[in-house]
């Protein structure tokens, strides 16, 4: 049995797909009150917990073989106190029951961002760099990032949990139910800026092919104790990204710019407004998505190709294409 934290959120559901094809039993972890109208179409089991709280992850993982852990606070805004409960303690809950059941293999997804944010030109991170190098005020994401790693890796060493790690840059994909319809409604209102000249390579991979690779490590006892970098399709730029998700959407194609340093400068003013109000709602940007959007990075999936086997199936004409049919679709009827 595979067991899928996160079921109902863009990776995960993914990984679940993917699994009901392949015909392998699966079992999704999902709340009380998640919506599961997507699940309910594929023949899944729902096993319900709180990740946040251990008791009720007593059995959660009773006959099951392989952990996929994907759940996590999402984006980029919000309090360090649900980043903790959400990232950091939800990942030492469920790895805890995992290794209380004798699960044979814990694939657990963290984020290229573990490596810190530079603003040094043409950056190469491999999985060999060292965590969480800068980490600015309030990127919490990558704050409960980096931490539920090491507690993770520390479990590995001492207990021997039977880890695998993987390292998404942006996934976009059919069902992203969180930034797609913000990006949306920037991109038809005329909105959306390009971040410098918009010539830099974008870090964005579709979440089909990230569900790849989870497969295949999960599948690869070689697999145990290592990290793998997925994070991109192939070679897009920043303004071609945006210009296709753009056509698909049937919105203006952006042509308008905004200089890096002026939009990390407007991003640390709305963060620092919106902690100053403590506001409920994300800022209207971030110094997070400006750095990942207009930055000079590259993270290499070198060793996912070499160990895992691992490729994007999946381009990024036909990953833009998906998701952008899916938006469509279901704007209208509740996402």
């Amino acid at each position: 049995m595979n067991l899928v934290t996160g079921a109902t959120g863009l990776l995960g559901s993914h990984i679940i797909e993917k699994l009901a094809a392949a015909g392998q039993p699966v079992c999704a972890l999902v709340r009380a009150n998640s919506n599961t109208d997507f699940l309910d179409r594929l023949p899944v089991e729902k096993r319900i917990a709180n990740l946040a709280e251990m008791n009720s992850l007593q059995s959660i993982c009773r006959d099951v073989e392989a952990v996929y852990h994907c759940a996590a606070q999402v984006g980029d805004y919000g309090r360090w106190h649900e980043f903790q409960a959400n990232t950091v303690q939800a990942a030492i809950h469920i790895a805890t029951a995992a290794l209380g059941a004798g699960v044979r293999r814990f694939v657990h997804i963290s984020s290229v961002s573990v490596y810190g944010q530079s603003d040094r030109p043409s950056l190469i991170l491999t999985e060999e760099q060292p965590l969480a190098q800068r980490v600015p005020r309030w990127f919490y994401y990558t704050r409960a990032k980096v931490a539920a790693e090491e507690h993770l890796w520390r479990m590995y060493n001492q207990q021997g949990l039977p880890l695998t790690v993987i390292r998404p840059a942006w996934i976009y994909g059919p069902r992203d139910r969180h930034r797609l319809p913000r990006l949306y409604d920037a991109l038809k209102s005329s909105r959306y800026r390009i971040i410098g000249a918009g010539q830099n390579s974008l870090n964005a991979v579709y979440s089909g092919n990230v569900a790849d690779a989870c497969l295949l490590a999960a599948g690869n006892p070689a697999a145990i104790g290592q990290a793998y970098n997925i994070s991109r399709d192939g070679c897009i730029r920043q303004m071609d990204f945006f210009a296709k998700l753009a056509r698909e959407l049937h919105c203006p194609v952006p042509d308008a710019h905004i200089p890096y340093r002026l939009a990390q400068s407007v991003g640390l003013g709305c963060e620092a407004i919106s902690h100053l109000v403590r506001s409920t709602r994300p800022p209207l940007i971030s110094r997070y998505a400006v750095w990942w959007l207009g930055q000079e990075v590259s993270f290499p999936t070198d060793k996912a190709h070499e160990q895992l086997g691992w490729s994007p199936a999946v381009t990024y004409d036909e990953g833009i294409r998906r998701t952008a049919e899916w938006y469509l679709s279901f704007q209208n009827k509740g996402i």
